[in-house]
C-alpha cells in the first residue's frame, strides 16, 4: 500500500532530526509566527505526531497583521514590511522560523536571504508537497485575502510536475471562525473536502492551519488532505540540517 502523505512527512522529519542531534549541543528551537492563537495547539499536535521533542516550538501571535490585511482586502507593502521586520527579529533567537499565514506569506521574500536563521513559508512547503505527484490539486482556503498569493504559489510549484491547480474558497467558513463557531467552521471544511473528493482522483491541500482538525470529521478510510503544519515543520527541520 502506498504510504500516506502524513507518513512520508513523518519519516522525513525523523531522518532529518536523527542527523541533527549529533551536531547540536543545545536544544533546537523552531519559532512559529501565527495570526490566530488557536493555531498554537494545531502546531503542537503536529509536532507531537511527527515525533519532535516537547518544547522544540516557540510561538508568537500577531492577529493584528491579518486583520489589517483583511480590512483593505490585500497584503499591502506596509503590512508586508512590518511582517518582514518581525520575521527578521524572530530569526535572531531561533534555529528556524515558520510563518504560518498564507496571506502574509509573500513578506518572507524580503528577509529570507539575509536572516540569521531559515525562514519557512508554511504555504510554500505545502505547495511543494501537494504538487509532487502531479495530477489535479484542489487547494481549499477559508480566508479571501489568501486566494491571490496561494494561487500564485501553487501554480509556481506545479510547473515542475505539471499539476493542475484549483484554489477554492469554502463559503461562509471564515465567518464561523471569526464568530468563534469552531465546530461549524470545521464542519463546513469537511463538507468541502467530501465534495472535492467526489469529483475523482485529486490531491486536496488545506491553505490554512486552522483547517487541520476538520480532517477528523472525515469518514474512516477517506483520503486525507495535506496539511500545512506537518509539511512546514518538516521543511524547517530539513533547513536546519542543511545549514
Amino acid at each position: 500500500m502506498k504510504p500516506s502523505a502524513e507518513m512520508s512527512t513523518k519519516h522525513l522529519v525523523e531522518a532529518r532530526f536523527a542527523d541533527l542531534l549529533p551536531l547540536r549541543e543545545i536544544p533546537v528551537t523552531i519559532t512559529c509566527l501565527h495570526t490566530a492563537e488557536s493555531n498554537i495547539a494545531v502546531y503542537e499536535a503536529a509536532a507531537k505526531a511527527l515525533g519532535l521533542p516537547g518544547g522544540m516550538l516557540r510561538h508568537h501571535v500577531r492577529a493584528d497583521l491579518l486583520l489589517a490585511a483583511e480590512k483593505v482586502g490585500r497584503l499591502t507593502d506596509e503590512i508586508s514590511t512590518e511582517t518582514a521586520a518581525l520575521l527578521w527579529h524572530l530569526a535572531e533567537d531561533a534555529d528556524a522560523v515558520v510563518l504560518n499565514c498564507s496571506t502574509l506569506g509573500p513578506a518572507v521574500s524580503k528577509v529570507a536571504g539575509g536572516a540569521t536563521a531559515p525562514i519557512i513559508r508554511a504555504d510554500a512547503a505545502l505547495a511543494e508537497e501537494a504538487t509532487k505527484a502531479g495530477g489535479k490539486v484542489i487547494v481549499l482556503c477559508t480566508v479571501e485575502t489568501t486566494i491571490v498569493p496561494t494561487t500564485a504559489l501553487f501554480e509556481a510549484a506545479a510547473k515542475a510536475t505539471g499539476a493542475e491547480i484549483e484554489v477554492r474558497l469554502v463559503p461562509g467558513a471564515w465567518a464561523h471562525f471569526r464568530a468563534g463557531e469552531l465546530s461549524a467552521y470545521l464542519a463546513s471544511i469537511a463538507d468541502a473536502v467530501s465534495a472535492a473528493n467526489s469529483e475523482g482522483p485529486v490531491t486536496i491541500a488545506f491553505a490554512q492551519a486552522s483547517m487541520t482538525d476538520s480532517a477528523r470529521l472525515l469518514p474512516e478510510g477517506h483520503p486525507q488532505p495535506i496539511t500545512g503544519p506537518a509539511t512546514a515543520l518538516a521543511a524547517a527541520v530539513a533547513a536546519i540540517t542543511a545549514g
